[in-house]
């Protein structure tokens, strides 16, 4: 488990928040693989106050916005930064990107692009512990929109029947893509959803990070005991669903207002007035992970491209030989003829 004094949740969501931007920032160089990546610029306190809850040997999934919560769970930007440029000193050696990374050596079970897609996982990882007495937990991240997919609910289920260490992590930024949490859901207080299935459930304002880490602690506390848990954390999406998205479906007013819920700089603001740290002490801080962020930019863009018969590791029995590429094996065909 992390310190979870204020300096450091500050300084973890200051790295998260600072990594963001560079990524948005080789997103506009066109240095990042594939079309689409996705910020979580405005919930940094989700991913911090709940990680820094969490110990050695647990594992956890996230979603299509997960490089905030890999950050707080320890991950190298560098390497973090090279996947999503596609290169091969990434975590999955450039094949995952950006909704893809993986690092069991961390506990991350893996980030996956459909909505809901890694909940079901974690109640598997939660079993697995539970049988090995190993005293671990499994946390799924998902955002709101993923309370409308049933594999939660059946996850839920199935995590209280069992008594799994699971707990369930809604980072409820107010869209569903671009469609608002009000439009898509007649009840939005979703963690009276998993009360309902006997878990024990709250919803905590993502603009405390002191109170989100808080009310993580409880509930990971009684997940470990066997009483499985979910926790939505309220934010707001600072941008659009996915870096081109310039959020067409809200105004310029709702944005303004939205962003004035900032847990980074509330965090600031307050380490500020308490004295627990001075202003000229912040500036240094956030110079020094602006130029640790900078240098995960630099080792991104000059690493190595993926060799083209790398495709094939990872995905076969190693200890047998790689499938053939088709060009090989036609060029070997003609000229046998």
């Amino acid at each position: 488990m992390k310190n979870t004094t204020l300096p450091e949740l500050y300084k973890d969501m200051r790295r998260v928040r600072t990594f963001e931007e560079r990524v948005g920032e080789l997103f506009v160089r066109g240095q990042s693989a594939g079309s689409m990546l996705h910020l979580s610029i405005g919930e940094e306190s989700a991913a911090v106050g709940v990680c820094a809850q969490m110990r050695d040997g647990d594992t956890f999934t996230t979603h299509h916005r997960g490089h905030g919560i890999f950050l707080a769970r320890g991950a190298d930007p560098n390497r973090m930064m090279a996947e999503i440029a596609g290169k091969e000193s990434g975590y999955c050696a450039g094949k995952g990107g950006s909704m893809h990374i993986a690092d069991m050596g961390l506990g991350h079970l893996g980030a996956n692009a459909i909505v809901g897609g890694g909940i079901p996982a974690v109640v598997g990882a939660g079993l697995s512990a539970r049988h090995r007495n190993s005293g671990a937990i499994s946390v799924a991240f998902f955002g709101d929109g993923a309370t409308g997919q049933g594999i939660l609910y059946e996850s839920m289920n199935m995590a209280a029947l069992w008594k799994l260490p699971v707990m369930f992590v809604c980072i409820n930024n107010q869209y569903g893509m671009g469609t608002r949490i009000d439009q898509a859901t007649a009840n939005p207080n979703l963690h009276e959803r998993a009360l309902a299935f006997g878990l024990a459930a709250r919803t905590v304002d993502g603009l405390e990070v002191e109170d989100v880490a808080e009310a993580a602690a409880g509930l990971i506390d009684g997940a470990r005991a066997g009483k499985p848990a979910f926790l939505a954390v309220d934010c707001y999406r600072f941008f659009g669903h996915a870096r081109k998205d310039k959020s067409p479906y809200r105004d310029e007013a709702e944005e303004a207002e939205g962003r004035k819920k900032d847990p980074v700089l509330r965090a600031r603001d307050k380490l500020i007035s308490t004295g627990l740290m001075s202003e000229a002490d912040l500036d240094a801080l956030d110079a020094r992970v602006a130029e640790e962020m900078d240098a995960s930019i630099d080792f991104a863009v000059a690493g190595k491209e993926p060799q083209m018969q790398s495709m094939f590791r990872d995905v076969y029995d190693p200890s047998q030989p790689e499938p053939e590429p088709v060009r090989t094996r036609l060029d070997r065909i003609l000229a046998q003829g």
